[in-house]
């Protein structure tokens, strides 16, 4: 399923509160009762959702990420101001580690127009991108493609990656739970960006609002192992706590 527009407000919404009640949905949207349960059932039968009576809540899963198509389209706006945000911070001639994620896709677009960068990534997506900017030196990590996303994951990955020491690291992320710790769906991409994090001098972390308080099964790291965090609005309760007491920089991108 792709969602239309109105589809994706609605997915928004949810992720943004958990859950929410179908006539709060129909308020939010400017439509009737009657169209928000019709998005909702479609929804609900594709997995992005999980209804219950009178309303409806993110899926439960902590096993398995939503299709990359449509984690590209959630929180699009929200991920622009934070890869503008990271690119205004990345200084020229550095050396960067990029992982998997729609939000490091969004950061290489916004770093077309810096010069004299070496980005060794894992992420085809981003090669892709940043390949074209004729002043950015692009190297691929080896491994085995994921199908669904264009990342590069495995042993062979790890290996590549632990050649090289660089300025910076640009990391996402799929959950950061209340212990602090941040968490990913798949062991094998989790074991890149711990060999990622483990070889830069600095590592930020990129992230929208919606996923503080979202679970995955696989810790990656925690957030005292984070120098800087960049995301939409001002995280939740107990997170800027957390955050304050691992001493890392946070930058809103409002």
């Amino acid at each position: 399923m792709n969602p239309n527009p109105r589809q994706l407000k609605l997915l928004q919404h949810v992720h943004e509160r958990r859950s929410s009640s179908v006539d709060e949905l129909a308020m939010q949207l400017g439509v009737t009762v009657q169209t928000v349960r019709r998005d909702v059932q479609r929804l609900s039968e594709t997995g992005l959702l999980t209804r219950f009576h009178g309303g409806v809540r993110l899926p439960n899963s902590t096993i398995e990420n939503i299709a990359h198509h449509q984690r590209e389209s959630l929180h699009a706006e929200g991920k622009r101001r934070i890869a503008e945000a990271v690119a205004r911070a990345v200084p020229n001639d550095c050396s960067l580690l990029i992982n998997i994620g729609t939000t490091t896709e969004a950061i290489a677009k916004a770093l077309m127009q810096h010069s004299g960068l070496r980005v060794i990534t894992n992420n085809i997506n981003v090669a892709s991108i940043l390949s074209r900017n004729q002043n950015c030196e692009v190297i691929v990590a080896g491994g085995v493609v994921r199908p669904r996303d264009h990342g590069i994951v495995g042993e062979a990955t790890v290996d590549f990656i632990r050649q090289f020491k660089v300025d910076i690291a640009l990391i996402g992320i799929s959950g950061i739970e209340t212990d602090g710790s941040l968490r990913d769906f798949d062991y094998r991409e989790v074991k890149v960006s711990q060999a990622i994090i483990s070889h830069a001098r600095e590592v930020w972390l990129a992230t929208d609002v919606s996923k503080f308080n979202r679970a995955a099964m696989v810790q990656v790291a925690h957030l005292s192992q984070i120098d800087r965090l960049f995301t939409d609005a001002p995280p939740p309760d107990p997170f800027p706590d957390l955050l304050a007491h691992a001493q890392v920089r946070s930058d809103i991108a409002m």
